[in-house]
């Protein structure tokens, strides 16, 4: 007995019904020429993943219903399992309907609905609770969808229905780490079920999310029998004979720093792609930052796309000019320079009274930001073109950040990496092609808002910051754990201090792409005014 069935892995675009049903439909189209019997799409591939409060609104449903009527009629000498949303009259459930030649055939209610991390299902949806098994060329497949099977119950209940294979819709975003771990879960169902397990993954960035694909078919016992690309689309079939997937394409996982750097060149060209933007404008500095953030926007909009602005003080550097201007010509864009040193005179003689008697600080180092981001919005407004913002984990959290002066601009590229890992995924993309001249990386790392500052003038090394950052914002360990660690003492409290008090500043950053298991977005809903302190 054989069963073939294609795996789409498609980018799809919230609320883009009529693009979303044709993308699933030429998906169908080439999987039916392909000899493929079933077609399984990702979670809510119809809609697109997370409609978040677009659920809320009817007319939303109603649109979605009717599209799905007309693919319903469009799909023939194939069956197809859509992920979409479905209201029944006050509840609405995450669904998984089987459709073909003209007939929707069986329907599927996601029980588990995540209400952690990015994800809040149960503020939209409500719980099914029956499995369903669907018997396609003899061959009786349970559904489950993405949360389903990340604990024991729905893929049991499918088994217990006498399902022998388990088809999975899946919205998994990206984090890093997340591939293997999807694996390790799933192979725990299946010592449970010994179901052999198609795992359908979307692909595509969705504001600060990627979904990054990396489809997988998994035999009954657990071994890989395919494994498709991550963070592209991707069609693949495999089939079951007498049960078990027969061996298919396996593509190799890249290096983690070329795992992450993917994740953020799909974010860019998404959110920028799927937002209209003609293209993209970045603040470049001479620094590590703005350097990796160049390239990401070139890599995922091409060069004639991106433009490159450095705003000179009287504080930059000859090596920032040399080394800027060096790297623009590796990357062939746009390049232009203005001096800020005229905008910085006109606004010390216009606060010249209302500073007078008091000593410079670190409100001129911000006029000098603030310069900058209102240049980059001038010109953000006058070509349509969005602004990139250069800024880092590592900055975001303990606040080294101007508001409305680096912090200016509509998509911040790489808000969720580490200053560490900048450096990592820099020096990466240099073995790809060099294009991040080497001083760059190497000079120690410089804001050059006044003479001879660095960023370790107020901030312990960077790979100490980095760690206590991740133990304490992504982890959750006390300040007394990570002291026990053997970070020292005045570190930790520094930088918890100054994590607690730039919530404010958080809250007005751009939105940004999430690479982490928590980023500064949607998974860290800390309160701005807030007099709890930690015990140390």
């Amino acid at each position: 007995m054989s069963l073939k069935i294609a795996i789409a892995q498609i980018n799809v675009t919230v609320g883009d019904f009529a693009g979303n049903a044709a993308r699933i439909l030429d998906f169908a189209d080439r999987a039916r020429e392909q000899g493929a019997d079933l077609l399984l799409t990702p979670e809510l591939a119809l809609c697109g993943y997370p409609p978040e409060d677009l659920l809320l609104r009817e007319d939303f449903s109603l649109a979605c219903e009717s599209e799905l009527e007309a693919l319903v009629a469009r799909v023939q000498g194939i069956a197809v399992l859509v992920g979409h949303p479905e209201r029944r009259g006050e509840r609405c459930y995450n669904a998984a309907t089987l459709i073909s030649d003209g007939l929707r055939l069986a329907s599927y209610y996601k029980q588990r609905l995540p209400s952690y991390e990015v994800f809040d299902e149960e503020r939209y949806f409500d719980s099914g609770e029956d499995s369903c098994v669907l018997t396609i060329k003899g061959v009786r497949c349970g559904v489950n969808i993405c949360a389903d099977v990340w604990e024991a119950g729905a893929a049991d209940l499918a088994r217990e229905a006498g399902a022998e294979v388990l088809l999975v819709l899946n919205a998994s975003p990206y984090h890093i780490g997340k591939r293997e771990r999807r694996t390790d879960v799933l192979r725990q169902r299946i010592a449970s079920t010994r179901l052999p397990v198609v795992y359908a993954n979307l692909a595509g960035g969705q504001d600060e999310l990627v979904f990054d694909g990396g489809s997988f078919v998994l035999d009954s016992r657990g071994t890989l029998c395919c494994q498709l690309p991550q963070f592209e689309e991707a069609l693949a079939i495999v089939e079951l004979v007498d049960g078990e997937p027969r061996p298919g394409i396996i593509v190799a996982p890249p290096c983690i720093e070329a795992e992450v750097y993917q994740a953020l060149v799909l974010g860019v060209r998404d959110y920028l792609g799927k937002n209209g933007f003609p293209g993209a404008i970045i603040g470049l500095s001479g620094g590590i930052d703005s350097a990796l953030t160049l390239c990401i926007a070139v890599d995922a909009l091409g060069a004639d796309r991106v433009r490159a602005v450095m705003m000179a003080s009287p504080f930059t550097a000859e090596i920032s000019l040399s080394e800027s201007r060096e790297m623009v010509r590796l990357l062939g864009i746009r390049y232009d320079e203005i001096a800020i040193e005229p905008a910085m005179n006109t606004f010390a003689g216009m606060l010249e009274k209302q500073f007078a008697g008091l000593p410079a600080d670190t409100t001129e180092e911000n006029l000098q930001a603030r310069i900058r981001g209102m240049i980059l919005m001038a010109l953000s407004n006058k070509t349509g073109s969005l602004v990139l913002t250069t800024g880092n984990k590592s900055e975001m959290a303990v606040g080294y950040c101007t508001l409305y002066g680096d912090m200016a601009g509509g998509f911040a590229v790489i808000k969720d990496i580490a200053k560490t890992w900048v450096y990592r995924i820099a020096r990466w993309r240099n073995t790809r092609s060099y294009v991040i001249p080497e001083l760059i990386i190497s000079r120690p790392p410089s804001a050059e808002l006044k003479p001879g500052q660095t960023d370790q003038d107020s901030l312990p090394p960077y790979e100490v910051l980095d760690a206590i950052v991740e133990a304490y914002m992504e982890k959750d360990i006390s300040p007394r754990e990570i002291i026990a660690r053997g970070y020292a003492e005045a570190d930790v409290r520094r930088v918890v201090h100054l994590l607690r008090i730039s919530e404010y500043k958080r809250r007005q950053a751009p939105v940004g792409i999430r690479v982490t298991q928590r980023g500064f977005g949607k998974d860290w809903r800390y309160p701005i005014t807030n007099r709890y302190r930690d015990p140390f």
